[in-house]
């Protein structure tokens, strides 16, 4: 988008030499000034259009992937924080070997970010229900 920024100041500059009525080029100048974003939110309604037509797919393959995704944060944010603290304690116990040498802990920074975008959505989705939105 920067580079259409970059390029609406010289074409507005031709505007004065090329339409002498004032009007029409600050009418013009407004159309060329507001073209990227209405070009992004057009973009942005499409996509929105395709997400409606994927969430509403009885299809697996279509519709799925959402819930397999949460299923994976599920599993592991719950490996993370139930199972490895209690197994590594009860191997601790019974053990010389560390704990951490022989089960991975995972990275929770990639995790949090989708689990958090999956529970916004998530709010969003319960907002939209109560409000009579959707079914």
């Amino acid at each position: 988008m920067s580079i259409l920024s970059n390029l609406i100041g010289p074409v507005a500059g031709l505007l004065d030499k090329v339409v002498p009525d004032a009007d029409e080029r600050a009418k013009l100048a407004h159309e060329i000034a507001t073209m990227s974003e209405r070009h992004a939110q057009e973009a942005l309604l499409g996509q929105l259009e395709i997400n409606k037509a994927e969430a509403a797919s009885g299809s697996l393959f279509k519709g799925g992937w959402r819930p397999m995704v949460g299923w994976v944060c599920a599993l592991a944010f719950g490996y993370q924080f139930l199972v490895y603290p209690i197994a590594g304690a009860i191997y601790g116990h019974f053990s010389v070997f560390h704990f951490d040498d022989i089960a991975p802990k995972l990275d929770m920074g990639p995790l949090m970010t989708v689990l958090g975008g999956l529970l916004g959505i998530g709010g969003l989705r319960t907002y939209e229900k109560q409000k009579g939105l959707t079914k």
